[in-house]
């Protein structure tokens, strides 16, 4: 939204043409920020609660750097995920103060204190070492997101003894975040003991009839234990964004 437009619209509120709910409304829609390559939605935050994510992949580090300052600008926090060392290296550069958080391929710019929205704690578990990228990457975005997050990770069904083991911690949780390749078992053990929201995240870890996380995904869609979600393989983000809308209610 420019400067006119904006005018424009005060202008009908200070007339009574249009209510002042009716104006919130058209500005939670409106406002974006054009840089010819990117438009950046500085509004987000008003509709979703979190200022835009940046996905790094993809991009071009000149054009990640030119969106970051954009952002920065509206003094809000940041966060970028699927950024290599390599890409982190180069925007580094150009953007002094952004911390990279090589086991979540992501980095972070806090300006402001983050706040503790989420009701309840966030736990993220894993089922095996090589699941632990996806899983950091739900983590950060659910601490970024304001909520209490723990870890339980390396605890798959191949060795079920040791998640039995922390069933405490599993109850302690008000939505909980499992993410497993292979069979993608551990979801719907996890789902079996306790009654929160599960969401399960398919990882591409595994052999070749895992198919890069398909067999996974197959197999936490079709979960015989009720109260699991699942999202896209490898999508930590995803997770972690939706664990942390629930844990607000």
């Amino acid at each position: 939204m420019d400067t006119e437009r904006l005018v424009q619209l005060l202008e009908k509120v200070r007339q009574e043409q249009i209510s002042i709910p009716q104006a919130i409304a058209r500005l939670r829609h409106l406002p974006y920020e054009d840089l010819g390559f990117a438009k950046i939605d500085h509004h987000r935050a008003i509709r979703q609660g979190f200022p835009e994510v940046v996905l790094g992949q993809g991009k071009d580090p000149k054009d990640i750097v030119a969106i970051l300052t954009a952002m920065r600008r509206r003094k809000n926090n940041i966060l970028v995920t699927r950024l290599d060392a390599e890409k982190m290296a180069a925007i580094k550069k150009f953007f002094n103060g952004l911390k990279y958080h090589p086991a979540a391929r992501a980095a972070t710019w806090i300006e402001k204190p983050i706040a503790i929205r989420g009701k309840g704690m966030v736990l993220v578990v894993c089922a095996g070492t090589s699941d632990i990228p996806v899983a950091e990457e739900a983590v950060l975005t659910a601490t970024m997101m304001g909520n209490h997050v723990q870890t339980l990770f390396d605890v798959g069904v191949a060795g079920i003894h040791r998640v039995l083991e922390n069933r405490q911690q599993l109850e302690q949780a008000a939505v909980l975040i499992v993410v497993a390749g292979m069979e993608g078992a551990l979801p719907s053990v996890v789902a079996g003991m306790i009654d929160k929201p599960v969401i399960a995240v398919p990882s591409s870890v595994g052999y070749g009839a895992s198919f890069n996380g398909l067999s996974a995904l197959l197999g936490m869609l079709n979960s015989c234990a009720a109260g699991v979600t699942v999202v896209n393989i490898d999508n930590g983000f995803g997770a972690g964004f939706a664990a942390s809308l629930i844990n607000r209610v």
